[in-house]
């Protein structure tokens, strides 16, 4: 009895040993098919992002090509590297900018870019956030204009705040700061050489610069008069304050007369923001170091500017020096320190940059030696 107890335990664990047997051998096929779906859908997916970059990069060649990849423009650059360009003047009021202009529109032709006119309504130099991404968009995608070239009467913008990857090139001119007003003033009044015929929005008005800064400063210190003008008038202060809210941008507290963050925010956005800012008591110069830089919209521009009759394309009539009381009575303004404080510094900037690029020796082709190569290429 006992041995055939014993009988059917040792068939029992045959039966199970066997069972865990075909059950193992069961999984381990399992397991091998597994792996190898796994690893044919790996390679199936590593073929499909090959397949998916290779299109990538045909759609976006690189821009920075080998000698041998692609024939080299004058400039060292693969031929068409800069026919994406687009450059934004945001032009200050009564700067030189026509004259300027003058240049530009001269050349597109020959260079074969375009120039395009922004106009704002009522002559706004701030855009509604709606109009700020519609600007933004259309001249970073507007691929049919470029390489581009558009100037306009409007403060700085920055494109990267509305979630585009990078601003267009830009560029500004400054002027003195008393200088631009006094120009101002009377062009309202006498207009200029440019459009002699057009009626402007003071004419017939026969006053004085001078005038207008003392006509409200009878009962107060000779010093003090100009503080005196009350904001509106042609020879106020609010008047001066433009190129320092033009440079801070389209925030609110730019256009405080008088505010120091919009002086700070001004000078960050000329060092971080701007190509080039000149000066137009040096038009020549800021004329010659954009043709250097970039000969694929400028080439020619120095010739043209000298010889072609634009350094003196604008004029304006009857404008009067104001008097050395004037003056003084104007540098006691905290608006006149900071906007000329703020000329002052982009002053300093274009020194550097211009010497530092126009003292380049210029190759037979008209465009600057390169002052750096490579060396130590593994």
């Amino acid at each position: 009895m006992i041995a055939r107890v014993m009988q059917w335990k040792v068939i029992v664990a045959v039966c199970v040993l066997l069972c865990f047997g075909a059950l193992y051998v069961r999984f381990e096929n399992r397991f091998a098919i597994i792996d190898a779906s796994r690893l044919k859908l790996t390679e199936t997916v590593g073929r499909l992002q090959m397949v998916f970059l290779n299109e990538r990069l045909h759609e976006f060649p690189p821009v920075q090509q080998s000698h041998t990849d692609a024939p080299l423009d004058d400039f060292g650059l693969p031929e068409g590297a800069m026919d994406n360009l687009v450059i934004l003047y945001n032009r200050v009021p009564k700067t030189g900018s026509t004259s300027f202009m003058g240049v530009a529109y001269d050349l597109c032709g020959t260079n074969k870019f375009h120039v395009l006119h922004v106009n704002t309504s009522k002559n706004m130099h701030v855009m509604p956030l709606p109009d700020q991404i519609r600007f933004a968009y259309n001249i970073t995608l507007w691929s049919s204009m470029k390489p581009a070239f558009y100037h306009g009467h409007i403060a700085f913008l920055d494109f990267t705040r509305l979630g585009l990857s990078k601003n267009p090139v830009y560029i500004n001119i400054i002027r003195k700061p008393l200088d631009r007003l006094v120009s101002y003033f009377y062009f309202l009044r006498h207009g200029d050489d440019f459009r002699p015929y057009l009626v402007r929005k003071r004419q017939g008005n026969k006053m004085t610069f001078d005038e207008c800064v003392t006509m409200k400063g009878s009962d107060c210190a000779e010093d003090k008069m100009w503080l005196q003008v009350p904001f509106g008038s042609d020879c106020a202060e609010d008047k001066m304050w433009l190129q320092v809210p033009f440079f801070c941008g389209q925030a609110a507290d730019c256009w405080i007369p008088g505010n120091p963050w919009a002086l700070a925010q001004a000078k960050h956005n000329l060092i971080n923001s701007y190509f080039l800012v000149g000066l137009t008591e040096q038009l020549e110069d800021f004329v010659a170091v954009l043709e250097t830089s970039f000969p694929r919209i400028f080439r020619g521009a120095t010739k043209r500017f000298l010889s072609g009759k634009k350094s003196h394309l604008r004029k304006t009539f009857n404008k009067q020096e104001p008097t050395k009381e004037t003056v003084a009575a104007v540098m006691q303004s905290r608006v006149w320190q900071m906007e000329n404080d703020f000329y002052e510094f982009a002053a300093e900037q274009f020194e550097a940059v211009k010497k530092r690029t126009l003292a380049v020796p210029v190759l037979e082709q008209g465009v600057p030696k390169q002052q750096f190569f490579y060396e130590k290429i593994r």
